[in-house]
């Protein structure tokens, strides 16, 4: 099972890097576990922070994303993958350029990912909101 989770969690990254957003969205199961590591009611700056639960609002959430930064700027990074059987950790850090203000900033992150069947089930990332609420505020 850790091979098929390493593999699908290899393709979502790659997918997201080609920002083949209806693609991305295949990957993953519906309904899915989203969370992101904001406060429930979100930030008016960030309005790509809500709640998903089907594979159109996660291609819609990666468009939201893409909309509101400078895709050629984009240097985010993947730093290590950790499997254990269906889950994965994700670390790395979030390197963008908001599209509207030039704000450029700069977050770790964490995706845990759950993998069944050869989809995505789980998808919570945790990063630092309150650098992408001032940049996007700015």
């Amino acid at each position: 099972m850790s091979g098929e989770t390493r593999d699908v969690v290899e393709e979502l990254l790659g997918r997201m890097v080609k920002g083949d957003h209806d693609r991305t969205a295949e990957l993953f199961a519906e309904p899915v576990d989203w969370q992101l590591n904001w406060p429930a009611e979100g930030h008016p700056a960030v309005p790509w922070i809500r709640p998903r639960s089907g594979r159109a609002e996660v291609a819609d959430h990666f468009r939201s994303l893409e909309a509101h930064h400078v895709p050629e700027l984009n240097g985010t990074s993947v730093t290590r993958i950790l499997v254990d059987g269906a889950d994965a950790v994700v670390f790395g850090e979030i390197v963008q350029t908001v599209r509207g203000n030039g704000a450029a900033y700069t977050s770790p992150f964490a995706l845990h990912l759950t993998v069944e069947d050869g989809l995505i089930t789980r998808y919570h990332i945790y990063e630092d909101s309150l650098t992408v609420a001032r940049a996007l505020s700015a």
